[in-house]
């Protein structure tokens, strides 16, 4: 008896020693088979459609008669035995909290980078990156302009099937080209990394500047192997994945130490309606 289960609602007061139910009824499945033949005749012959038309109208009919013009009931007996105990209202009361008190139901995250911490976080790791680029130039090809006129390849696609000794040369369309291109795409990540930053757990800058570097390096190797292979073979991706790890390190770093701004939902109610009334604000309105 002590592994037998309770049945029914905990509290539920009824005395009747029987319960009634919808009696059980097997057209349903006839119904059911009945479409199925059909729907078979449709691929293979009619004569099957034939037979499953048949068994539908008897389904149809015997489904019919069990609940019209009265529905089929059993009553199934109650055991006494197994009815649960009601339920005990206790007299304590609980401690309501208040939406934002103790973290209680607050979203992520509770604060964010401004947008022009990721402007000035995107410049700062792009000169590091065109710092590192340059480097490789010099170290590698002998010349900073090599790695200038493979970028500007993304604006003038003429370039990337330029010779060694023109990726070398100075070009001015190019220098412009590329340095735009830079400029405009390192704010631009800046302000994603300002957005994303705040979602990272600790030591974010140090996790963005490592972990997104790394898949951005791997998302433009794969991308740039279909759509520009010349551009792709001339491209040393030890230093290319260097270059983006300084960029992520940099800006990860400047944007982290930018202040945050609180989101709104740490505010209070009356905050967030902008209503000075005794007795709303919260315990920061209050300080």
């Amino acid at each position: 008896m002590a592994n037998e289960k309770h049945h029914g609602e905990a509290g539920e007061q009824t005395h009747e020693s029987h319960i009634e139910l919808p009696a059980p009824t097997f057209w349903p499945m006839v119904f059911a088979f009945g479409i199925t033949l059909i729907g078979a005749g449709l691929v293979t012959d009619w004569s099957v459609s034939i037979v499953g038309f048949v068994i539908t109208v008897f389904g149809v009919n015997g489904w019919w008669h069990n609940v019209i013009p009265h529905e089929e009931h059993e009553e199934v007996p109650i055991n006494v035995a197994l009815r649960p105990a009601p339920i005990l209202v206790e007299a304590r009361s609980v401690v309501r909290m208040r939406p934002g008190q103790e973290q209680h139901r607050q979203l992520v995250p509770e604060s964010v980078q401004p947008y022009s911490a990721g402007l000035w976080g995107g410049l700062a790791g792009g000169a590091v990156m065109a710092a590192l680029a340059c480097l490789y130039g010099l170290v590698v090809q002998h010349s900073i302009w090599y790695p200038i006129n493979l970028l500007s390849g993304v604006v003038i696609p003429g370039m990337g099937d330029a010779t060694i000794e023109q990726l070398r040369a100075f070009n001015g369309p190019a220098f412009f080209a590329a340095s735009a291109g830079h400029v405009v795409i390192s704010i631009l990540v800046g302000i994603i990394y300002a957005t994303m930053l705040p979602m990272f757990p600790k030591y974010a800058f140090f996790w963005a500047g490592i972990l997104m570097p790394l898949f951005w390096s791997g998302l433009v190797a794969s991308l740039l192997n279909v759509v520009n292979p010349a551009m792709n073979g001339r491209i040393s991706w030890p230093w290319f994945i260097a270059a983006q790890l300084g960029f992520g390190l940099v800006g990860g770093y400047v944007i982290a130490q930018a202040t945050s701004i609180r989101t709104m939902q740490s505010w209070s109610l009356s905050d967030r309606l902008f209503v000075d009334a005794p007795g709303m604000r919260g315990h920061e309105g209050d300080e």
